[in-house]
């Protein structure tokens, strides 16, 4: 379990939107730019770690109730993308990491992966 601060901290990543409570856990770590892989994870308190920055990627962790995505390799979410995640609860992270370090660091700091 790692703090949403510890993530950006780590991360070098910037919060975009979402809840501004930092403080809160993260259980799980999963890691895909195949929205269809997302749909089959049924964990509670995952971050979505991930590179495909367009509407799917919001509407599928809506779908999943995923509460944390972060678009590495330094994409940026869309205001339409950010406006879908504020009514949907998520929050969205954004670092320049490629997602082989980023899910390295998040690894070492302790996320458990999903399988």
């Amino acid at each position: 379990m790692v703090k949403v601060a510890d993530v950006v901290d780590k991360l070098n990543a910037s919060v975009i939107c979402g809840n501004g409570d930092l403080n809160q856990d993260i259980d799980f770590g999963f890691a895909s730019d195949l929205m269809s892989d997302v749909l089959t994870i049924d964990s509670d308190n995952l971050l979505l770690v991930t590179g495909l920055n367009n509407l799917q990627t919001i509407r599928t962790s809506e779908m999943s109730d995923i509460p944390y995505i972060l678009f590495v390799r330094d994409k940026k979410a869309s205001e339409e993308m950010k406006n879908l995640a504020e009514e949907s609860g998520i929050t969205i992270l954004e670092c320049r990491y490629s997602m082989f370090r980023a899910c390295s660091i998040l690894c070492n700091m302790g996320l458990e992966p999903v399988y």
